[in-house]
Parts: structure tokens; sequence; C-alpha cells
């Protein structure tokens, strides 16, 4: 059985090195998305605190936690695609070869991800123009401006789309035996045991403190405010 070398697809190799260099990307930007979730506990339980302890409210408080969700779901979304984590419906992949499976997500991400990525990035972009332009707020007291978070949804989404280009590279070349199988599960520890790991070496307590704080500072602020 003849084998496939680089040679006999010289731009393969510069293709490879290209999805090298976005999978360094969504790998970095994944792993400091991670942190937002322990961020988002921290906050969470200050909030709760102050609410029900303090009888303290802050609309920006809360509103920060659901900004920090949407980091981590869209800034995340590239670096799942990259760890193959994503959930599968394998009723009918899971009985193919491996070409099989690459040949699937091949379709897939042509025909549905690509074109679904691009038409969200398309029109989420104007949104988040039309909120710069502006300057929309929150439409609760004390809110928060609004296009940072508009601008979470086309940069999560440009993100999404440089991670399928380099996975559908990575099956293309291993459908043609340029490179190895992107299905092969990688070894070491899951990112939600990286993150456990790291929340136990951290001291929690005090950052719920700081957000206590922080709540009551603006409850003051506001109260002496003149009406």
């Amino acid at each position: 059985m003849a084998t496939t070398t680089m040679e006999e697809y010289p731009g393969m190799n510069a293709l490879l090195k290209f999805s090298g260099l976005i999978d360094g990307l969504s790998e970095r930007v994944g792993r400091a998305a991670i942190w937002l979730i322990l961020i988002v506990v921290i906050i969470s339980a200050g909030n709760a605190v102050s609410r029900f302890s303090l009888n303290l409210s802050s609309n920006a408080m809360l509103e920060v936690q659901w900004y920090l969700f949407s980091a981590v779901f869209l800034f995340c979304a590239a670096y799942v695609l990259k760890k193959n984590e994503h959930i599968r419906i394998d009723v009918i992949a899971g009985r193919l070869s491996e070409r099989g499976q690459n040949w699937i997500d091949v379709f897939g991400i042509i025909v549905f991800l690509l074109p679904m990525a691009a038409l969200i990035t398309w029109t989420s972009w104007s949104v988040f123009m039309n909120a710069w332009n502006s300057g929309e707020m929150s439409s609760n007291p004390g809110g928060l401006i609004r296009w940072p978070v508009r601008l979470m949804l086309p940069a999560g989404f440009v993100l999404l789309i440089l991670q399928a280009l380099s996975e559908l590279i990575k099956r293309v070349a291993f459908l043609t035996g340029a490179g190895p199988n992107p299905l092969a599960k990688e070894a070491g520890p899951s990112a939600e045991e990286e993150l456990a790991e790291a929340i136990k070496k951290h001291q929690v307590a005090p950052e719920v403190a700081d957000i206590v704080g922080m709540n009551r500072e603006m409850v003051n602020g506001k109260e002496g405010e003149p009406k």
C-alpha cells in the first residue's frame, strides 16, 4: 500500500502550520476564559451574601455575572471545538471507520458550522455597532453599558470560524495521509479537572468579602446622591 508524504502535498505543510497557530490562539483564549467561571462564582456568592445578610443589592454586579457567563460560553467555544469535546450523537458515526468519521466532520464543518458562524458574525456586528454608536445602556437602574457584551458575539464567532478552519485542515490532512487522526482523544486532565484543581489552590472567602464591600459602597453612593 502506497503511503502519502508531505512532499506530495507541498501546500499542506503551510496549512498545518497555520492550523497550529489557530490552535495556539484558541488554547490561550480558552484557558484564560475558564478562569472567568471562578470569578462568576465569587461574584455570585458575594451578591447572595450581601443581598440576604446585609439587604444590599446592585444591578451592575448582577449584570456582570451574565456578562462573564456570556464571555465563557463564546470565548470557550473554539477551545472546546479544538478539544473535540462538543456533544456528539454517535448513533451512526460511532459505527464508522476513522476515515468515515472524519469525512462526516468535513461535511459538517463546510455545510453547517462555517455558514452558521459566518452568518451570526455578520448579523451580530451591526448590533454591536448600533450599541457602540448609540451608547446603549442597560434599562435597569445602575446597570452597565451594553456594547462590550454585544462585541463578545462577533468576537466569539470569529474565533469559532478560525478554529473550524483549523479543524478542517487537520481532517483533510488526515484523509490525505499527511497528518494524524484529529479525532483521537488527548491524554491528560480535562479542562474541568484543571479548573477544579486550580480552585482548590486559591482562597475564595477574601474575594467574596471584597464583592460584598463593593456592593455596600455602590448602594451607599446611590443613597447619598441628591434626588
